[in-house]
């Protein structure tokens, strides 16, 4: 159990990582017309990414719920979790991203327009985790 948990720490973590790249990439040249696809993240979200694992023994309770109910609850953990490690980084200014300055945001960490993205993320992971504790469909 130990050894998945790691292993879905770090399979969570490379695939935040990527998800981030190519959204920051793809935003690059939608928002700034930059054609290197020019992507911006931090190492401080990989084990934010990585905490994803964590979310194994919550799909295995929801594993009879409908996709709708399962994604809202990955969508408000992952908000939670973005409120917390983003206060606490902010605490030692540190915090990689700043949402200050959208419309949806809440104290600057969290973006409310985001959660669609959320939900799927949330889904995704769900399927990675689900893959390493081969939990029946």
């Amino acid at each position: 159990m130990k050894k998945t948990l790691l292993k879905n720490f770090i399979i969570c973590g490379f695939s935040g990582w990527c998800m981030e790249c190519l959204w920051t990439g793809l935003n690059s040249i939608i928002k700034h017309s930059d054609k290197s696809l020019k992507c911006n993240t931090s190492v401080w979200m990989f084990p934010i990414y990585g905490m994803a694992a964590f979310l194994s023994p919550i799909s295995r309770l929801l594993k009879n719920r409908n996709t709708f109910v399962r994604g809202i609850i990955y969508t408000l953990f992952i908000f939670i979790t973005e409120y917390g490690t983003g206060n606490l980084l902010k605490k030692y200014k540190a915090c990689p991203w700043d949402y200050s300055k959208a419309k949806l945001n809440y104290k600057g960490v969290i973006r409310l327009d985001y959660a669609p993205l959320w939900f799927a993320v949330g889904l995704f992971y769900e399927s990675i985790c689900k893959k390493q504790f081969q939990l029946p469909d």
